[in-house]
């Protein structure tokens, strides 16, 4: 099984390490989310996927965690899941037996497209308060503003 995660990591050119024997870290790059760094971890019966998304929402918690589980609906291999803080992961879990080369690409996808888009709007909803005094704070310093431009629309002032 080794031998074939190794395989597909290689030939979609993912950057990765194996830390342990049969434990896999990639890590993904992304538009919206600069990297999601994601374990692919054997284990007798089942191929353990599990990738951080974001830290616990500083508000809105109830319509953050709403939003996340009518995304669950729709996905293919991972969902959305919480640790005991509210901390946000996509896992998933497929058998031995379904793995191959493409499965691994297809569910690598899924986490990267489902990290990459979503982000934005999670931030939105859950960290919306700390992005507007994140842009307030740099706009007052003269510091740049680039990566908080996909929250332009209700982060800036200026566009009310």
């Amino acid at each position: 099984m080794r031998d074939v995660i190794e395989a597909a990591l290689k030939a979609a050119d993912v950057e990765h390490d194996e830390p342990r024997p049969g434990a896999f870290l990639a890590k993904l790059p992304g538009r919206h989310k600069l990297a999601t760094m994601t374990w692919l971890i054997v284990g007798e019966r089942v191929l353990h996927i599990e990738a951080f998304f974001c830290r616990q929402p500083d508000e809105n918690h109830a319509e953050f965690y709403r939003w996340l589980l009518a995304k669950n609906g729709a996905m293919y291999g991972v969902h959305f899941s919480v640790d005991p803080v509210g901390d946000v992961y996509l896992v998933g879990r497929l058998p031995l037996t379904a793995i191959t080369e493409d499965e691994i690409d297809r569910v690598l996808g899924c986490v990267l497209t489902y990290s990459d888009e979503s982000f934005d709007r999670a931030l939105e909803i859950g960290f919306a308060s700390s992005i507007r005094r994140e842009w307030e704070w740099r706009k007052k310093r003269g510091e740049s503003l680039a990566n908080l431009q996909a929250f332009a629309r209700f982060a800036d002032p200026d566009r009310s």
